[in-house]
């Protein structure tokens, strides 16, 4: 099975959030060597997240997984409304570049439509994020608008039809 094929995004749980919070990989897993995939305190802020949204809506985050190696996270950063589900994403920083986030974010648009709770994907890039901007292009998803936001300044507004 080539890497295209394998699944890369496995569901995160709360005991996987705990073990990444204690830099230990989940599931037989190997977390990156040479960087982390995400702070501690951006980790913490997921696993809140994760738990809200999974009050209301589960799958709410997955492990983005390369080789057997959590590359990356992906997960809803609001709670759904109307099939509306919108997305964040990271990579550890030694593997940008490498077109997992691309696959990843495709599997992640596969799964949506497969879900029938699912009528759309969104996500927000800043507007110097062009490797994002990339991954969501590669995916179909259309450049809808643009926001101000408070803490990221100005955002491009993305979305993909899943139905």
């Amino acid at each position: 099975m080539s890497n295209v094929e394998k699944n890369m995004i496995i569901e995160l749980t709360p005991i996987d959030f705990d073990a990444l919070l204690n830099g230990i990989a989940p599931l037989n897993l190997r977390l990156v060597p040479d960087s982390a995939i995400a702070p501690p305190e951006v980790l913490e802020m997921l696993r809140r997240l994760a738990a809200d949204i999974g009050a209301a809506f589960s799958p709410s985050a997955w492990m983005i997984v390369e080789e057997d190696e959590i590359v990356g996270l992906c997960s809803i950063v609001r709670t759904p409304r109307d099939g509306n589900i919108h997305i964040g994403y990271g990579i550890a920083p030694s593997r940008q570049g490498r077109g997992c986030t691309t696959r990843a974010i495709g599997q992640l648009l596969a799964w949506g439509r497969s879900d029938p709770r699912v009528a759309l994907l969104s996500a927000e890039t800043g507007i110097g994020n062009i490797a994002s901007q990339r991954v969501l292009e590669r995916n179909g998803f259309i450049r809808t608008g643009e926001r101000i936001d408070a803490e990221d300044g100005p955002l491009i507004c993305w979305e993909a039809v899943t139905d």
